[in-house]
């Protein structure tokens, strides 16, 4: 069938590791729905606006038929969309800028799943479903790490010899999206230009910070995958290559790779991945958990601020970084030697804003929006207004 453009929706989608999120957004960017299918493969659940209800979601092509009829069931016909835009979480050392999937394009994503294992396959799955669901739809491709292809070699080649046995073993970077969303974003909601030396902290299940340079990524904390840097819901952050190879040793490739990302972090620390539920523990696992989150940020923040040659503004973003007042507070009194002076107050959002009243350095929140953001990209690499 002929399928509309230009003026018609987009439907992104944001697939994770064990979830996937959609939302279909109209050419204004207005969201026409937005549903998550969380824990697929396991003991799966539809997050929906009227609420959440088990079901059964086998793999992640089962999620998004759930998801569009989910969709339907609520009144947005998801036949109405013209185009699909996806977040694929590693494109590459070739693909430095979201790109329609062509396939070219495909094939170095399907190549870089061997880099991201735990984020690419999920997002090629979704949209191996989508161009079963809809033929000749066009597909878009959205790459956090590609706004991250402007860190210099210094910054983003480690210290190894040129051998086909460290082929394509770099810092790539990850939250690119959220990052370049900010980038584009933040000096419409403060008034003011962007600040030069931005340093940029996404702080969720997930952590990373970005030193951001006259509005381009000059360094960042994580490196060849998303498990360096810092402190993470359960992945470790960052730990000596010999201390993983002697965990390979002992338990074998696959149980290491259970325990870096998936069974340490927060969780190892403190028994949970939930910054929230830390914050409420009382215990005191619960308590260094918290404390080993900001000191690590704080950690390498240094470096981010080394790298820029200054600071001229921090901005936080992403669920804990917008929520915790706790982490909030704990890292800017890290960040005090560099004349750092904050409040917290309303910002009429009925969420916190910092700011810096006796500092010329700013300090801000700014809600991460990834979804909006690719929907955004997927108009402009379709040539749409």
């Amino acid at each position: 069938m002929q399928r509309p453009v230009g003026a018609a929706p987009i439907l992104v989608a944001n697939a994770g590791s064990s979830s996937l999120k959609i939302r279909i957004v109209a050419p204004d960017g207005a969201v026409q729905f937005a549903g998550m299918a969380a824990e697929v493969g396991g003991a799966s659940r539809l997050v929906l606006p009227a609420g959440s209800r088990a079901e059964a979601i086998v793999d992640h092509a089962a999620a998004l038929v759930a998801l569009i009829d989910a969709a339907r069931a609520e009144g947005v016909d998801p036949d109405s969309v013209g185009a699909v835009a996806h977040r694929v979480v590693h494109g590459g050392p070739d693909l430095a800028a979201s790109a329609e999937l062509t396939p070219t394009v495909l094939s170095r994503a399907q190549a870089a799943a061997t880099l991201a294992p735990l984020h690419n396959p999920p997002a090629l799955a979704v949209i191996s479903a989508a161009a079963e669901r809809w033929p000749g739809l066009r597909q878009v491709a959205c790459f956090d790490t590609a706004f991250h292809s402007t860190i210099p070699a210094l910054g983003w080649r480690y210290a190894l010899p040129d051998l086909p046995e460290t082929r394509d073993i770099r810092r790539y970077g990850f939250h690119g999206l959220s990052y370049a969303s900010l980038v584009a974003r933040l000096p419409a909601a403060t008034g003011r230009p962007l600040p030069r030396r931005l340093l940029a902290a996404h702080l969720g299940n997930g952590a990373s910070l970005c030193a951001i340079l006259d509005g381009r990524s000059a360094a960042t904390t994580m490196g060849y995958s998303p498990l360096g840097g810092l402190t993470m819901g359960t992945r470790t952050g960052e730990i000596d290559g010999n201390a993983v190879l002697d965990i390979a040793r002992r338990a074998g490739i696959d149980r290491a790779a259970a325990i870096l990302n998936r069974e340490s972090g927060l969780r190892g620390l403190g028994g949970a991945s939930d910054m929230r539920t830390l914050e409420t523990a009382g215990t005191p696992e619960a308590a260094f958990a918290v404390a080993h989150f900001i000191h690590w940020a704080v950690h390498h923040a240094g470096a981010m601020v080394a790298d820029m040659g200054g600071i001229d503004a921090v901005v936080f973003t992403g669920g804990i970084g917008e929520n915790s007042a706790t982490v909030r507070a704990g890292i800017m009194r890290g960040l005090a030697f560099l004349g750092l002076d904050f409040d917290e107050a309303s910002n009429g959002r009925g969420g916190p804003v910092i700011h810096a009243p006796s500092s010329r350095v700013q300090a801000l929140i700014h809600a991460a929006d990834e979804e909006g953001w690719i929907a955004e990209e997927a108009r402009r690499v379709l040539g749409w207004p």
